[in-house]
Formats: structure tokens, C-alpha cells, sequence
């Protein structure tokens, strides 16, 4: 079969960047928005309640993402954003979402995020961009940071709050379950782990995939990354993990140099939990949120050897990301002001901290369809695969070996030649491809003990 667009928007690596503080605001990212933001002045609820708040938020969503930075983040080979989203911000879909929340009174406010983030996904497929809706901000705010939409105390977990949640989630995913270059929807960020989180988790997929059997759904580990990835494989349906890394919060961090970093993010042994959680979801594992930071104790000498460390700590970081995941997210593209090759995107590349580009670069003639040497190639892997297997006795069927090959290649080329930009799509999610294609060949040409023959072609 064919792949239309949207298959190859969600299951190709995703190498993207998050575009922080556009909807979800964090003041350390964008100060001016919170110019007359109510005291404590830290999160979207204070600058809802402040004076002038429509005006200023509409004003800093209309400038924040310009078409300079998608252009930008397009010459690089970035291919997804993850938008950060509060579910105040789908009010202009339906007011109701906001019902018994606190932020009810402030629909007037949040009412034009929607027609802006629909656009945002709009711009973004135009530059051959996939965007994964993050639903960053919960009612009653999931975790104790002033980007889950307000501060204070945790009260995510009270029964109204986890159905208000829903509601929202099934809002968001039944408006965007059809737009190709949606990769996802993304259940909470970082939400403080708690017994009632589990099950919740599992009612709530279950009730998205009552909407949409095939939009993504991703869901954040709540920093118990083995938990959550069991949860996630035990399904028979595609949900991915997301786990954030970050080695510049703790004491431990502070203790080691950056060299010190990545040589544990180097080492087999350090990171094996990672791999072992990789396989507990079927490699359905990426890293949402990642970035340069060092802790000052993991820095020293000048400018020039801090931003050394910074480049070997990410670099082993993408190394890992993209030998074990099906994607990651640099956090944060920019800020508002200041230079902070920790946490700029755009810095971090000026300072080659990052790379100047992603992935393949797209070759300038093109990559020509070639079904003779894709036929010859499947011939000589089928000699290959029916002399080693009749070495050992048993029931055979070798055909579907030469389905798989050919299948295979042909997917290679259809994900190689997809789109205009500069990068070549690669497919990320690999176990759950080869999982949708047996699906796919058995409805076709039958169920089978022999299974397993078109997926050794195939992959």
C-alpha cells in the first residue's frame, strides 16, 4: 500500500525542538508577558487575572513564532515541535472545557489560543513540520512547577480535576485526530507521580482510542520511566513514553563535569535502564524535553571550554536519543532575551554546542525508484534465507520472506522521497511499524505460524 502523509509524519524519527512559553508561559523563557501579571506573576492563571491580559497574551502569540524561525528550524532538518498547551487554551473549541476549573472566568482571555495554535499547525505542515500537542497545564495543575498553568499545591489528582482532564484531552484529540502532520497528543506534562496516576492513565487511553484507533498517544513517565514504559507495552495499541532528561538540577549533578556527563550517557552499563525501558514499550521511548544546561559545579574554565563540555554532553545525548529512541525535543527554541547556550536552541547552534543539522540531508537529484534492483536484491535474500532454514527441519513458508523484503525496501523509498525539505524522513518507530505491516499481511494473505518469516524480510 501507498503511506499517506500522515502515517510518515507519525512514524518517522522525530528530531524537533520544543517552542516554550508560546502558549504555556514561564517567565525565565518570556519576561514581558508578565509585565502586568497579578502577583505571584509566574504563571498564565496571574497573567489572566493582571490588567490587559487579552491584549498581551494575543500580542505575544501573534510575535512569539515567527516565519524566521520556522524557516530556520526547516534549514536545519528539524521535522516536529512540541507545542506546550494549557487546557484553558482550548476554550475557544468549546467554553465548557473551562467549567469548574479556576480559570472559568477567563474564556474572554484564553478564547483566540485556539485559532493560533490551529495556525501554528497549519505553518508548521507547510515547512514540513509535524507538531505534538502537549497538554502542559491540567486543572488543578498536575505538578508543583508555575508552568503547569498556575502555582501552589498539586490538586490534579481530585476526581473533578482528573474529569475535567479527560474532557479536555477528548476535545483536543477529536479536533486534531485527522490532521496529518499532527505526530500526537500528549496526555499531561510531568505530572507528580501518585497512585491514582496509573489508572488514570489507563482509562484515559482507552477513552481517547475509543475516538481515534491511530493517533499517537504519548504519555509522560512521571520520573519512574520503568513503571510507565510497562504500562505502555502491556497495550496493544501504539502509546509512547516520554522521559525527560536533565543533568543539571541535583547535587549529583553538580559534582560531575560535563566530560563526566557524557561519558556515563556513553556507557553501556550507566544506561541500561534506559535500553531495558526502550524494550518494555516496544522502542516506543522518546526524550520530550532535553537541553545544553550544565549545572555552574559541572563547568569551568572559559567560555570557549564551557561550551566544549556543554557540546560533548549533547552530543552523547543525541547519540543515545537516536540509537535507542523514536524521538527527542531540544528544550527550548529561544528567549526573549539574553544569551543562554544552555537552553537556546538558536544559541546553542551559533556556539556548534548543537549540530548545524539533523538527520540526512535530502540528495540535490533525488533518490530514484529502482524495482530491478529491488527485485534482484529480494532474490538473493531469499537464496540466502531458504538455505539457512533448510538446514533445519520444519514447515516453511519463503514467500512471505520475499513479501517482507520487498515491502521493506518499497517503505525505505516511500519515507526517503517523502516531502520537500532538506532532511530525509527515516522510520523511528520501528517495532510498531513492522507491528502495523504483519497486522497488514496477515489481513491480506493470511494468518500463519510463518509470521515471523515476512518480518525477518522486512526488517
Amino acid at each position: 500500500m501507498t503511506e499517506n502523509a500522515t502515517t510518515i509524519y507519525r512514524f518517522r524519527k522525530q528530531r524537533g525542538v520544543n517552542l516554550g512559553s508560546w502558549f504555556v508561559l514561564e517567565r525565565w523563557i518570556t519576561e514581558s508577558p508578565f509585565r502586568q501579571a497579578a502577583p505571584p506573576a509566574q504563571s498564565d492563571y496571574d497573567v489572566a487575572r493582571g490588567s490587559s491580559a487579552k491584549q498581551i497574551l494575543e500580542q505575544h502569540w501573534d510575535a512569539w513564532i515567527t516565519s524566521d524561525d520556522w524557516k530556520w528550524m526547516n534549514e536545519r532538518g528539524i521535522n516536529s515541535v512540541r507545542i506546550p498547551i494549557g487546557f484553558y487554551h482550548l476554550c475557544g473549541l468549546d467554553q465548557a472545557v473551562l467549567d469548574g476549573t479556576d480559570f472559568q472566568p477567563f474564556c474572554g482571555t484564553f478564547e483566540g489560543a485556539w485559532r493560533r495554535i490551529a495556525q501554528a499547525i497549519f505553518t508548521a505542515r507547510q515547512h514540513g513540520i509535524g507538531v505534538l500537542l502537549d497538554l502542559h497545564a491540567a486543572p488543578g495543575k498536575q505538578n508543583g512547577d508555575a508552568h503547569s498553568g498556575q502555582t501552589g499545591s498539586v490538586r490534579f489528582y481530585e476526581e473533578h480535576n482528573l474529569s475535567a482532564t479527560l474532557r479536555a484531552l477528548r476535545l483536543l484529540v477529536s479536533y486534531v485526530k485527522d490532521i496529518p502532520n499532527v505526530v500526537g497528543v500528549q496526555l499531561v506534562n510531568e505530572p507528580q507521580n501518585h497512585a491514582r496516576l496509573p489508572p488514570w492513565y489507563s482509562s484515559t487511553l482507552g477513552s481517547l482510542r475509543s475516538i481515534t484507533p491511530n493517533l499517537p498517544l504519548y504519555i509522560h513517565d512521571a520520573w519512574d520511566t520503568h513503571q510507565y514504559a510497562e504500562l505502555a507495552g502491556s497495550r496493544n495499541y501504539w502509546v509512547i513514553v516520554d522521559h525527560h532528561l536533565y543533568r543539571c538540577f541535583t547535587s549529583d549533578d553538580s559534582h560531575k563535569s560535563g566530560d563526566e556527563h557524557a561519558k556515563s550517557l556513553r556507557d553501556p552499563n550507566q544506561m541500561t535502564w534506559f535500553s531495558e525501558a526502550a524494550n518494555k514499550c516496544r522502542g516506543n521511548l522518546v526524550v520530550a524535553e532535553f537541553s545544553a544546561a550544565l549545572n555552574p559545579g559541572s563547568l569551568h574554565g572559559d567560555v570557549g571550554e564551557q561550551d566544549r563540555l556543554r557540546r560533548v554532553f549533547t552530543r552523547a545525548q543525541l547519540d543515545l536519543y537516536e540509537r535507542i529512541c523514536g524521538g527527542w525535543w531540544f528544550w527550548t527554541l529561544k528567549k526573549e532575551a539574553g544569551w543562554d547556550a544552555g537552553w537556546n536552541l538558536k544559541n546553542a547552534t551559533t556556539a556548534a554546542i548543537m549540530p548545524e543539522f539533523y538527520g540526512m540531508k535530502r540528495l540535490a537529484h533525488g533518490i530514484q525508484r529502482d524495482t530491478d534492483k529491488r527485485d534482484r536484491e529480494a532474490a538473493k535474500a531469499l537464496h540466502d534465507h531458504t538455505i539457512y532454514w533448510s538446514r533445519h527441519p520444519g514447515h516453511y513458508e519463503y514467500w512471505r520472506f520475499s513479501d517482507g523484503f520487498r515491502q521493506g525496501w518499497d517503505d525505505a523509498y516511500t519515507f526517503f522521497t517523502f516531502g520537500e525539505g532538506p532532511s530525509i524522513s527515516e522510520i523511528g518507530f520501528e517495532v510498531e511499524w513492522i507491528k502495523m505491516r504483519r497486522e497488514q499481511h496477515a489481513a491480506n494473505k493470511g494468518q500463519s505460524s510463518n509470521l515471523w518469516e515476512f518480518e525477518h524480510g522486512l526488517a
